[in-house]
């Protein structure tokens, strides 16, 4: 197996440079399991690393019903979040940040201000572990062609994650009912979707601590500083250049992502 996940990680890192798409991986190898994908995803973590990234924070994927119905996926995925990830202002030039097919969701960025080791974390641990939290663009792509991804898909494509903006607000999760926050999410100045935090498996803090404890099983920590991108609150909307998104996280703050 350890041929094959190399080759598959270095085919998908190959699609990620070269901004192109390869077939779904199932549809070509039927006995992949989702252990053998996040082999592929760690191995493509591995290159980038290699290549000068930092790993800075998680992310939490189809999470919500809304997504997991759009995309054909009914579990939870996780992906690691890098520097190069993370997009200073709220620009985003879809070829210089390598996006092919980029698609934008509205969550909630959990920020730690401690560890998070599972098993054993609850929604209270995570609170508890919280400095803020902040209103989030992600930026989801696949480098697989035209999103035709199952789970294991998804997961070895770094839960198809792309880029992420956060906005300028922070406020601490204890003073909020996180699954009653709501979000209303605008493109080109007119409304497009609106959800609220418990669209995340009920509860975003729920989400990071699924996280937590799926990581720990692995010896794994979420440790103090990461960002966690705990799932997005509505369907995922494609961007092209000229596209403005504009999120509002109600008694939070704003973000804005614009594409060029």
């Amino acid at each position: 197996m350890a041929d094959r996940v190399a080759r598959y990680g270095a085919e998908l890192y190959a699609a990620l440079r070269g901004r192109h798409t390869v077939a779904p991986l199932m549809a070509r190898d039927a006995a992949l399991t989702i252990d053998d994908a996040y082999a592929i995803s760690r191995d493509i973590l591995a290159r980038r690393e290699a290549d000068g990234e930092r790993v800075v924070g998680k992310k939490i994927g189809v999470t919500s019903k809304a997504v997991q119905d759009m995309l054909g996926v009914h579990q939870p995925d996780f992906g690691f979040l890098t520097d190069r990830m993370w997009i200073d202002g709220e620009t985003i030039d879809i070829a210089a940040h390598g996006l092919i097919q980029p698609r934008a969701e509205a969550e909630i960025a959990f920020v730690l201000g401690a560890d998070l080791t599972g098993p054993g974390v609850t929604a209270a641990d995570v609170l508890a572990a919280t400095a803020h939290i902040a209103p989030c663009f992600e930026i989801v792509d696949s480098r697989i062609a035209d999103w035709k991804i199952g789970i294991v898909d998804t997961v070895a494509d770094n839960a198809s994650c792309g880029v992420f903006v956060l906005g300028a607000a922070r406020a601490d999760p204890r003073d909020h009912d996180l699954p009653a926050l709501k979000v209303t999410v605008r493109k080109n100045g007119q409304p497009l979707s609106e959800g609220l935090g418990s669209a995340v498996q009920g509860d975003p803090a729920q989400a990071v601590a699924w996280l937590a404890n799926t990581l720990g099983r692995h010896g794994v920590t979420l440790a103090a500083g990461d960002v966690i991108l705990s799932g997005s609150l509505v369907p995922l909307e494609p961007a092209v250049a000229g596209d403005v998104f504009e999120m509002t996280l109600h008694g939070v703050g704003d973000c804005v992502a614009r594409f060029v």
